[in-house]
């Protein structure tokens, strides 16, 4: 259960088997299966996940119960409702689990400890926080800059397989364009 965390922690700092088997530790097993929520606005969010399989998508709801992905977050990635996460207050976000998933899942204190007692953790949280975040920030950028073409054009360059794997109504929302617009772009690219 603990391979592709493991993995994920070799690839990215120097650390012996003890003090990975040590890490891993830390983290619970969760399967969920689709549509499951793992976090309900006004929750305090209690955990970070690390997807060993599957899908986990962040969203908002506005007053008139439109949906508004934020971020989708799949295997060997990990996500939260970082704001609620991180300052430990109410959450404005969900966390769904899109597809039957397999997550490793982390209390905020046992995280925080974690960045204090194993020496580079800090280091790849840091740095697979700036990349989580110039990634959101071009994601914003493109939502202002860009038609729903180049913006399918860019998913299908970056990511391809979440095109194919999802459902259409999380693609249009994550794109920030209607279903219709969805299914007119992917029969082109037919």
């Amino acid at each position: 259960m603990y391979t592709q965390l493991k993995q994920f922690l070799a690839r990215n700092m120097a650390a012996d088997e003890a003090t990975l088997d040590a890490f891993c530790q830390k983290f619970r097993l969760k399967k969920t299966g689709r549509n499951e929520l793992l976090l309900s606005v006004g929750e305090v969010c209690p955990y970070i996940y690390f997807v060993n399989s599957g899908c986990l998508r962040i969203y908002m709801m506005d007053l008139n119960g439109k949906e508004s992905t934020r971020f989708l977050v799949t295997e060997g990635r990990f996500g939260t409702a970082f704001p609620s996460f991180t300052l430990q207050e109410p959450s404005v976000a969900y966390i769904q689990s899109i597809e039957p998933t397999e997550v490793l899942y982390i209390n905020h204190k046992d995280f925080k400890a974690l960045l204090d007692e194993v020496p580079g953790w800090e280091r790849v949280y840091r740095i697979n926080l700036e990349r989580d975040y110039i990634a959101s920030i071009k994601r914003i950028e493109s939502l202002i800059t860009m038609d729903a073409t180049q913006r399918y054009k860019q998913l299908m360059e970056t990511s391809p397989a979440l095109i194919q794997r999802l459902p259409n109504r999380i693609i249009a929302d994550y794109l920030g364009i209607s279903q219709e617009t969805l299914s007119r772009l992917k029969s082109k690219k037919s």
